[in-house]
């Protein structure tokens, strides 16, 4: 199986695709409003992106969005949509792809349908950026997303459970399930000044440092705004709607620091798929 996708794989593109998995130790804090409009700042910059609902549990993006996909991931793993016609247009620059619980059967793919997979996600390989929405918390195919992607960033708010639950996911990322060569970034949410988002990042990154042994990037903070709470009501993203307001600088912020990253050896598209389909 391996060898054949293996085949597959060196066939790809060798355009280097950014993939970003955005997830958080629990939910509520704010991490599909953040993937959404982290969509947003990299499209508005010309870059071509495409977001991914990852969250096969409880999937909102469309819910944020006010879209109604036709098709999901589902439909290409049972071959009955080809990649390119389950991507869903958006009015905001990017395309979007409903993950239903497409994801969750890959690990139980024959030969022939591991193949046909791996050949149609390599169509994607043809953009800039790939952001996953995962689900919040520890199942098994959010750590299957976070082991493939390129960087993962964990958002937490200031909220005592939340840094709880930030650490509590790190620590599964860096011990006990993937290479701990994982490049992992933390966005803190819903502060009420820069120097707030720097206190929680400190007390994170430390006890991080001190007992994991892992070094975690802080690459910004989120502002708690008026503006958020209206953009999920409107159901238009705040990027969108409010493009000076004080959270829409800061996911323009992050993108900067993430931009700065060196992708080393990723060869985008090529080294997730390799990753998400080892066997552990």
């Amino acid at each position: 199986m391996e060898d054949q996708a293996q085949e597959l794989r060196e066939l790809m593109s060798s355009h280097k695709t950014r993939i970003i998995a955005v997830t958080s130790g629990k939910g509520g804090v704010g991490k599909t409003n953040i993937a959404i409009n982290m969509a947003i700042g990299y499209a508005q910059q010309g870059k071509k992106v495409i977001l991914i609902d990852g969250d096969l549990g409880l999937a909102n993006i469309n819910v944020l969005l006010n879209v109604v996909p036709q098709y999901n991931l589902m439909q290409v793993v049972n071959h009955q949509k080809k990649m390119h016609e389950i991507v869903t247009d958006t009015e905001f620059g990017f395309k979007f792809i409903a993950g239903a619980n497409g994801f969750s059967k890959i690990a139980n793919l024959d030969v022939e349908e591991l193949d046909y997979f791996a050949d149609q996600f390599s169509q994607l390989s043809n953009v800039d950026i790939i952001i996953i929405d995962t689900g919040a918390g520890i199942a098994n195919n959010v750590l299957q997303f976070v082991a493939a992607a390129d960087e993962v960033c964990v958002v937490t708010t200031p909220e005592p459970t939340a840094i709880t639950d930030a650490y509590g996911i790190i620590k599964i990322i860096t011990t006990e399930h993937i290479d701990r060569d994982v490049n992992i970034k933390l966005i803190v949410n819903r502060v009420h000044s820069a120097e707030e988002g720097k206190r929680v990042s400190e007390r994170i990154v430390s006890i991080v440092s001190q007992f994991l042994g892992y070094k975690v990037d802080y690459i910004g903070c989120i502002y708690e705004d008026s503006s958020v709470q209206a953009s999920v009501i409107r159901q238009k993203p705040f990027m969108v709607i409010n493009p000076t307001s004080k959270p829409a600088q800061c996911i323009r912020q992050i993108i900067g620091r993430i931009e700065k990253s060196d992708l080393g050896n990723s060869d985008g598209v090529s080294s997730f798929l390799k990753k998400f389909l080892r066997k552990n």
